[in-house]
């Protein structure tokens, strides 16, 4: 049905002219929703504004507890928050307006879902009367973002907004966490109704399992007890769930090897001599070794993905019982079939693991586990993440060593975009702490490092902030080094710079006999006087020796946000690799298995 500008045009001015509450003695739903982020404890909101949430600005503006942070892009204000989230552990927050504000933030949205980091999207609408007319900036935002969101809510009545805000956030920070939308029409964000936020609330259709099963954690215990090759293998449930101390004290009471995977590092340290390092497609030798060959396997807070197993088939070969515990029941035997479904808190179970581990008579086989080491070690002896350096150009690998070097024994939070550099950053920088790690493992997005850092900067302003990025990474949310500037958040940037969309041409390389279609960065800006036109410090890096006293430069400088344009070499790769289609120990582990 064709929609008449003139029915639009009456839709939108059903609304009043006044966002006044004052006649009616009662808040709006703009002051409402800030209400319920105050008793939240929402200390910052990263957003943008727009028609559709003015109403929603004005309130914000005339409160002092909320500080929002105005970023120069929807996409980056939703990534800011989820990195806030991921550093803390608290629920990240972000507001956009109606139409693009949405569209661009799905990216953002996306991104939290797949990692399952604890959001809360309150997005603008047109007013209710408009809906389904086609109006200016009006989209779908339920529908959109469905595939999206653990859940999201249309509130159509200024009187569920405040119940609907505590659903959100409970839904968004219990079971597996999630992003959750909220969407508000104009109308409802200045229409008036009591307010009263609930202390707690209970859904009936929503009540995630905490505590794991007696019987299957008994089961548990007997395999692990009676293991001849075990393994403990974890995942970013452990980070997110806060049991990083649990599964410490777990692998020291078993003494069983353990790996992470890319989300789960600094679960258990990397200095910890039990810890084989990150398993995978990029992961280690020993890692994946160790993963393929041993008899149980305890996967916690993992979910057995594409880059961690490689092909399911090549991975069922060997015979091995698998205990997969997890807060998601949609998670377990996904992949790969369990033996052992263990559902519930991740932390919580480990604490009857261990408890029940104490109590029990016997104890691991100490001869089998013996053996099992020795073989462990001559695995390790491979020493798959060795790299030969250069006194002549910039290798990659050397810039992350020597900024985990630097930075050793200091609070600090690494993150990363997507590509050539993550890997780099999570082989050779030593993570001994949990959620120092900040990156984007599930959806795999470029752009996220720099609103990673800032929302971060915001939550531990003493804390050293590095985003490890690319020159093709960086320029997809560049424009962040202006709300860096506004809001004071000196981060650091080291951008290893090879002129190249680096995986893209790895890949390309490898499997597509060396045709780099379109993969070179052909007009690259000057960095450095991008850098300095924002306001901060820029450095141009190209020998060897110039890498550390750059970055203890851009360490002395605490107040600057710093740009380091490293020029590394174009033609280095990321080794181990596992290609696709391939199972975990069929690994490139460089050049000469070409």
């Amino acid at each position: 049905m064709e929609v008449s500008a003139a029915e639009v045009k009456r839709a939108a001015q059903a609304l009043p002219s006044s966002p006044s509450s004052a006649t009616s003695g009662e808040p709006n739903g703009s002051e409402i929703l800030v209400r319920c982020l105050q008793a939240e404890g929402v200390k910052y909101l990263w957003g943008y504004p727009g028609g559709a949430v003015l109403y929603i600005y004005d309130a914000l503006y005339k409160q002092d507890t909320i500080e929002h942070v105005l970023v120069r892009h929807e996409q980056a204000a939703v990534h800011a928050a989820d990195g806030y989230a991921r550093a803390t552990g608290e629920v990240g927050v972000a507001l956009v307006t109606s139409g693009p504000g949405v569209t661009n933030a799905v990216t953002g949205i996306a991104t939290a879902y797949m990692d399952s980091i604890p959001m809360v999207i309150v997005t603008g609408q047109v007013p209710t009367p408009a809906i389904g007319l086609d109006a200016f900036q009006e989209c779908d935002t339920v529908g959109i973002t469905r595939p999206i969101v653990k859940h999201n809510f249309l509130v159509k009545d200024v009187r569920d907004l405040a119940l609907t805000l505590k659903k959100a956030f409970h839904i968004a920070r219990t079971g597996r966490p999630g992003p959750v939308v909220v969407d508000i029409p104009k109308d409802v964000s200045l229409k008036t109704a009591p307010f009263h936020y609930p202390e707690r609330v209970e859904m009936r259709s929503y009540n995630p399992v905490k505590k794991g099963h007696g019987g299957q954690i008994r089961k548990a215990v007997q395999l692990l007890l009676a293991a001849k090759r075990p393994y403990i293998y974890t995942g970013g449930g452990v980070i997110l769930g806060n049991a990083s101390a649990e599964l410490r004290e777990l692998a020291d009471l078993l003494g069983f090897p353990c790996t992470n995977t890319l989300m789960g590092l600094g679960a258990i340290p990397a200095a910890d001599p039990k810890f084989l390092g990150m398993l995978g497609m990029h992961g280690t030798y020993e890692a994946n070794m160790t993963m393929q060959h041993c008899d149980v396997l305890l996967a916690v807070g993992a979910r057995f993905d594409d880059r961690v197993i490689g092909n399911p088939k090549h991975f069922a070969q060997v015979e091995r019982k698998i205990i997969h515990v997890d807060i998601d029941p949609s998670s377990i035997s996904k992949r790969v079939k369990v033996d052992i479904p263990i559902v519930g808190d991740v932390k919580e179970v480990l604490v009857e693991l261990i408890a029940q581990i104490r109590e029990a008579q016997a104890r691991p086989d100490a001869a089998a586990l013996n053996a099992w080491w020795a073989q462990v070690n001559e695995w390790r002896k491979r020493d798959c993440l060795a790299f030969r350096d250069s006194s002549e150009v910039i290798k990659p690998q050397m810039v992350v060593k020597k900024l985990w070097e630097l930075t050793r024994g200091r609070d600090c939070y690494i993150t990363s975009d997507v590509g050539q550099h993550q890997m780099w950053a999570a082989q050779y920088f030593g993570f001994d702490e949990p959620r120092r790690w900040i990156n984007s493992g599930g959806l795999g997005t470029m752009g996220v490092g720099l609103p990673y850092a800032m929302g971060i900067k915001l939550a531990k302003p003493d804390s050293d902030v590095f985003c490890i990025t690319g020159e093709g990474s960086i320029q997809m949310c560049l424009q962040e080094l202006s709300t860096c500037k506004q809001y004071d958040t000196p981060v650091k940037i080291v951008s290893l710079n090879n002129r190249y969309l680096g995986m893209v041409r790895q890949w390309q390389q490898l499997d597509y006999g060396g045709r780099y279609s379109h993969s070179y960065m052909d007009a690259l800006p000057d960095f450095v006087k991008l850098a300095e036109a924002y306001g901060h410090v820029g450095m141009l890096v190209e020998k060897p020796s110039d890498v550390e006293p750059a970055l203890r430069e851009a360490l002395r400088l605490k107040d600057r946000t710093v740009f380091l344009d490293v020029r590394t070499d174009p033609t280095e790769n990321v080794w181990p690799m596992v290609q696709a289609g391939k199972g975990i120990t069929e690994m490139l582990l460089g050049s000469e298995d070409l």
